[in-house]
């Protein structure tokens, strides 16, 4: 009895990815991160890439539920 408990007991290991394979992801969601908090936090504003108030008014709840203020 205990030989098939051990046959069918699954057995867990940690799987460890490696500093050089996650650091590629790593700074891709910092970038990623900056240019989210970059067109919510600013654009628009005073270092304005684009014309228009688009983006503006498609982050604008955003803004105020994160702080930023926007008028």
């Amino acid at each position: 009895m205990s030989t098939a408990a051990q046959v069918f007991d699954p057995v867990y290991r940690p799987i460890s990815i490696p500093a050089r394979e996650l650091l590629p992801w790593v700074i891709f969601a910092g970038l990623i991160l900056l240019l989210v908090i970059y067109f919510v936090g600013a654009e628009q504003g005073a270092t304005s890439l684009f014309s228009g108030m688009y983006i503006h008014e498609f982050v604008h709840d955003g803004r105020h539920l994160l702080g930023f203020p926007c008028h």
